[in-house]
Parts: structure tokens; sequence; C-alpha cells
């Protein structure tokens, strides 16, 4: 099939691989990115990550607390200028009011708005003539300990509660409820940067496991070694998978001599009792959004010849 300079451009905008590469491994691969990136690491050439998607779309996160629960939700608007206007953040701020009320995004859509009668997705539809740019809730999502405390973190804030990336961590514990909260905004910072795959090895996705695994299967057998070898090689390599995507085995962020399980059993000093991290939420504005881009040197050009 023939491979467009689009898709060459956009593999190796995933995975910084050269122009060469890129185009040999979308031949062998008969155009599909995802088996691409796969080809590209099995032979070395690339060590990327694949992401759930590229953040595309403007607009803010906003994050909303109470005791022992807190919200997080992405209001999306069609440029960061309109995302500084104080009348939008205002409406992502009530957003994440109601949002600590009801929780999922179906019931945040449909419920009323604060201080009318309208629902949140209708408020925001006549905001839209108002702010001058189409607007849109796209989701949220809610986290409650029955002991313990909810701790938030909010990257690149432009207002309390309002950023690009927000994040939400569980700790769960009869202790002192403000140590617990302050070593959860720890926590929070460090799945801000680090962004985890899940909670717990148990957690991660087996389809996920299984795919790693295939492509350390195909980069050890390279070594020519013997199956037994390459059987342990694997096993190896899974164990530092898992460090590096799993929350509880990361090397924590404000100490990396330790892990965050580490981090967490050290915090239960401060705490004075048991506790444990049961769940994280981290929203970062306009993942898996794809944007439509556009050149605007060839606009031009095309705007004179009419």
């Amino acid at each position: 099939m023939s491979i467009s300079a689009a898709q060459v451009k956009e593999l190796r905008d995933l995975t910084g691989a050269g122009m060469m590469d890129c185009k040999a491994a979308l031949n062998e691969t008969n155009g599909d990115m995802e088996a691409a990136v796969d080809w590209l690491r099995k032979k070395g050439i690339s060590k990327a990550d694949k992401k759930a998607g590229r953040t595309a779309a403007e607009g803010l996160i906003g994050v909303d607390s109470g005791v022992r629960e807190a919200a997080v939700v992405e209001v999306n608007s069609e440029t960061d200028f309109v995302a500084r206007n104080a009348a939008f953040q205002e409406i992502v701020a009530n957003v994440a009011k109601v949002a600590l009320a009801y929780g999922t995004t179906e019931a945040v859509a449909a419920a009323k708005y604060p201080g009318s009668d309208k629902s949140v997705t209708d408020t925001i539809k006549d905001a839209v003539g108002t702010i001058g740019e189409n607007m849109g809730f796209r989701r949220s999502a809610k986290l409650t300990v029955p002991h313990g405390a909810v701790a938030t973190y909010v990257h690149n804030a432009v207002a309390d509660g309002l950023g690009k990336l927000g994040v939400l961590v569980a700790i769960e514990t009869t202790g002192n409820e403000h140590a617990a909260n302050a070593f959860g905004r720890q926590v929070a910072m460090h799945v801000a940067a680090t962004n985890p795959v899940a909670l717990t090895a148990e957690e991660v996705d087996p389809a996920l496991v299984e795919r790693e695994k295939a492509i350390f299967s195909d980069q050890a057998r390279q070594s020519g070694k013997p199956e037994a070898i390459i059987e342990k090689m694997v096993e190896g390599r899974l164990r530092k998978f898992y460090e590096e995507v799993v929350l509880l085995k990361q090397a924590f962020v404000l100490n990396p001599d330790i892990t965050v399980e580490k981090a967490l059993k050290d915090a239960e000093k401060e705490i004075g009792a048991p506790a444990k991290i049961s769940a994280y939420l981290r929203f970062a504005l306009g993942e898996g959004i794809e944007k439509e881009t556009t050149d605007f040197a060839a606009e031009v050009a095309a705007a004179v010849k009419k």
C-alpha cells in the first residue's frame, strides 16, 4: 500500500524515530500505526510508550473538594484564549461543584447548574452565544473515602482549582486526616508527573501486559540465547515495566531512592495509623481528543489564488 507523508510524520512524532525508519515500519505493517510503533520498538529504534491520545483540545480541568471527597471535571473550549476568560473559568468552577455532589459525567450533565433551573449541559450551550466560542462539558469523576482524605493537585493552575491537569488521590486511614491529606497531595503531584497506568500490578490491563511481553520476547530472542534464558530476561523486563507504570512500585518523585509504597509506609508515622492509597484519578486536558491541524501558509496561498 502507499504510505503518505502525513502517516510518516505522525509516526515520527509518536516515536522520535528517523523518517526512513518510520516509512519502513509503516510499509512492514501495512500502515497500521500501533503495529508500526511496536515494530520500531522491537528493532530498538524507538523507546516511546504509546499514549492513549495526544492532548489537543483547549479548555480547563476543574477540581473541587469537601470532607473526605473530591471531584474533577473537564470543560473544553476551542481556544486557550477563552480558557483565560473569567466567565468561562466561573463555569468550570461551578461544574466542579456540581460534580462534587453528583459524580458521574451523565449525572453532572443532567443536574441543575448552580443558581439556575437549567441543566449543566444547557447552561454551557447558552454560554456559547455569550462567550462567542464553542464549548462543551466532556467528563467528570469523583472519589470518596469512609475515613481519611481525598487530596487534590492542579498543575498549571490559572486560578484556584482550575488548570490544565488535575489529580485526585484517596488515602484511607483512621489516623490524622490532615497528615493523610498532606501526603496524598504529594502523591497527587507524583501522579501528575509520572502518569501511572494502574495503582497495582494486578490492575494493569492484561492486554497491555501481553503486548509488552511479546515485544520483550522478540527483543530477547535477537540475543540468540536459549529459551530458558530468554524467559528469565522477559520476566526481568516485566518487573522493570511494572516499576515504570504501576503507581505503588514507581520511584517516588519527591524521593527517588524509595518507592511510592515505601513512602506511604513512612508517612504512616505522621498519620498515626495504617494507611492505603485506595484510588487515584488523573485528568489531563484534551487527552484522547484528536485536533485537526491546518497548514496556515497553504491556506493563505490558496486564498490569494481565489
